[in-house]
């Protein structure tokens, strides 16, 4: 029997697989959306297969809202935060659309709605279980009433919303019994009263934030009566002192973890009075509190479920160390960054006993040397994460020991350290390295690296800031080694080239590339990052003088991810800015000191940019562009930043004396 051959050539492939196997297909794709994008775009039926399996969506535009929604009509969770101009409008044309679909929405970054729009939102979405209004510094007890008749909310972000008050708080308590999770972080209007509507009435809570409230002891026995209560955070709440917290007569039993940062008035009496019969506490931040003494260790004895501590920014006394080694069981994490008063003897005496530590923090401890890196790897094998920035005591030799020993490691950031190339060396058996911070290291070079890249697969963070040492050689071998790399930093470093960029462009995940200052690379390289990196998310290229608009062509034309750029310094024109404004994604700009850029040029950019949030420009242009289009441009969810910083006189690669005066045209 023949084949039609004609029949056949013109099946479509996709014909023959189900709609559960192309749903598959699409989810494999949900962390690349251009290629989802050209699937859907292949055929009708993957056009409407796709709109159909979108449940999540994060529009670039809010003018084309309601022609989205259309095209997707099944969407559970909407985030808005690349919008900064949403009206109410906006907010009845998603309530038309979606109704019953719809379970979370992300406000936290878009402006000029009211209560009127959430109210529409809120009555005709009546599934909705998480509302994000952080930032929301205009929103009033209007808008709180407004979201008290979501009646299925679980999570409600407030974050900063700044003018409701307890009444708002309290029609919130009423209208939402089921909430789990509430941030009140700078509701700075929020007392004692309206928390305790809360507590009184929203029985469910698992999760409060209420950071930098004006609030009193008044309210902490409502709020430890929640029976589920497992996340509570107190940072910077000053008006909880010792006498405050010793009135209580009970405690959170189902507490889990507990924050009390930047919360200077209370001490280990205090602490104990709060932290009475909590026997579930895992997790505990006292980071920029009290001394760290052994008294305060003591009161922590007994909670032997405790598994991470955080003292950061703390006076630590010994005596507090040696205590925390006394404690019963082993910790998991431990930070003690920026600490003082941390020394070897009393560190080595801790990690000694906590041997099962993952995580450790001793950022700018700097009275440790070589005997606590010797205890620290020789204890704790199984550590995965790291930090000992400006540990400027700590030797290079110390360095190899953690890859003799602790070859779990994962995140190491030894910024600012004597770390040389055997250091580098040993540390690349760490095969499951990932992330490698090594600014200001000047002993390493490009043989140090290359063992990083030739055993270090796994890599996606690099910072090499200001490790004058390396060179193209170094970086090659790196994205030769490392084609999983994500965030780079190579910032100021006069060795770097071109070469460089053009090694990096085979990195196709690259979402971070920092090279400001680098004064011998130009376009050319720039341009192979913008065709080879699509996902390039943040660029800083600050002082890279060679840099012109030719880069800018391309990066509009290939890297359509681009959401923060800055430009000071470069050699850009009005051209090169105009070709960025067309770009959807872009959300952040610098354009400070542009010998290129007029007023003209400026106002063109700064209309095209549809969904821009924030620009930094120099103070002189202000009064160069009209009134009426810094209004409209403001209006638009567009913050201005001006900067009066005087231009610093550098020399380019050519020798030539850069110095840009305050016209018009180069500011």
């Amino acid at each position: 029997m023949k084949t039609n051959k004609k029949t056949t050539s013109n099946c479509n492939p996709f014909d023959f697989l189900t709609e559960e196997i192309i749903f598959t297909i699409l989810d494999y794709l949900n962390d690349d959306p251009f290629s989802k994008k050209s699937l859907s775009l292949t055929c009708k039926a993957l056009y409407s297969i796709e709109s159909h399996h979108r449940k999540t969506l994060k529009p670039l535009r809010a003018e084309l809202l309601s022609r989205t929604l259309h095209r997707y009509p099944h969407i559970e969770h909407l985030d808005m935060t690349l919008c900064p101009r949403i009206e109410d409008s906006m907010l009845n044309v998603v309530s038309l659309a979606c109704k019953d679909a719809l379970c979370s929405i992300n406000l936290s970054r878009s402006r000029f709605f009211t209560n009127i729009g959430l109210s529409s939102l809120v009555s005709s979405c009546f599934n909705l279980v998480e509302i994000d209004l952080s930032n929301g510094v205009e929103l009033n007890d209007l808008a709180a009433a407004a979201i008290a008749e979501a009646k299925n909310l679980e999570k409600l972000w407030l974050s900063r919303c700044k003018l409701i008050t307890d009444m708002g708080i309290g029609c919130v308590a009423v209208g939402c019994r089921k909430l789990r999770l509430i941030c009140l972080k700078w509701c700075l209007k929020v007392s004692d009263l309206g928390l305790q509507l809360l507590a009184l009435k929203c029985k469910e809570i698992r999760s409060l934030d209420l950071s930098y409230l004006q609030i009193t002891e008044k309210c902490l026995p409502s709020i430890l009566q929640l029976q589920h209560l497992e996340d509570l955070v107190l940072e910077g709440c000053l008006g909880i002192d010792d006498d405050a917290l010793s009135t209580l007569q009970q405690s959170c039993k189902s507490l889990k973890t507990l924050n009390m940062s930047n919360c200077h008035n209370h001490s280990h009496v205090g602490l104990s009075s709060l932290i009475n019969g909590a026997e579930n506490l895992r997790e505990l931040t006292l980071a920029y509190g009290p001394a760290i003494t052994e008294d305060l260790a003591k009161c922590l004895h007994t909670f032997s479920g405790l598994r991470s501590v955080k003292f950061d920014g703390c006076l630590v006394k010994c005596s507090g160390v040696r205590a925390i080694g006394r404690w019963p069981r082993s910790l998991k994490e431990l930070s003690f960054s920026k600490c003082s008063g941390v020394e070897d003897d009393s560190l080595s005496f801790l990690v000694r006993a906590h041997k099962e530590l993952t995580k450790l923090d001793i950022t700018c401890c700097r009275k440790i040397t070589y005997d606590s890196v010797d205890s620290i790897t020789s204890s704790c094998r199984s550590l995965t994460s790291v930090r000992m920035e400006s540990c400027s005591l700590v030797p290079k030799e110390a360095f190899v020991l953690f890859g003799q020993r602790c070859e779990l490691i994962e995140e190491l950031d030894v910024t600012d350290t004597k770390i040389d190339d055997e250091g580098l060396k040993s540390i690349s058996r760490c095969s499951k390295l990932s992330s490698l911070k090594l600014g200001i290291c000047l002993n390493i070079t490009d043989d140090g690296l290359k063992h990083i890249g030739s055993s270090c697969s796994k890599l996606k963070e690099l910072d090499l800031y200001r490790s004058l040492g390396i060179t193209d050689e170094g970086i090659a071998a790196v994205t030769f080694g490392c084609p999983e790399l994500e965030i780079i930093n190579i910032a100021y470093n006069d060795k770097i080239t071109d070469s460089s960029l053009i090694s990096l462009s085979r990195c196709s995940r690259l979402r971070v590339l920092e090279i400001r200052g680098c004064p011998h690379v130009s376009s050319k390289g720039l341009s192979a990052i913008a065709v080879g990196c699509r996902q390039l998310a943040v660029l800083d290229i600050k002082k890279c003088f060679n840099i012109n608009d030719n880069a800018m062509l391309q990066l509009a034309q290939f890297s359509q991810s681009l959401k923060q750029i800055n430009l000071s310094y470069c050699s850009v024109t009005d051209v090169g800015l105009l070709a960025l404004a067309s770009m959807n994604r872009l959300r952040n700009i610098t354009v400070l000191h542009l010998r290129g850029l007029t007023p003209n040029g400026l106002a063109a950019a700064l209309l095209t940019c549809r969904g821009i949030t924030k620009v930094k420009l120099h103070a002189s242009f202000k009064p160069l562009l009209p009134k009426s289009l810094l209004d409209y441009i403001e209006a638009h969810g567009c913050v201005l930043h001006w900067r009066d910083k005087a231009f610093q006189v550098e020399m380019d690669p050519k020798g030539w004396k850069l110095h840009f005066g305050k016209s018009p045209e180069a500011p």
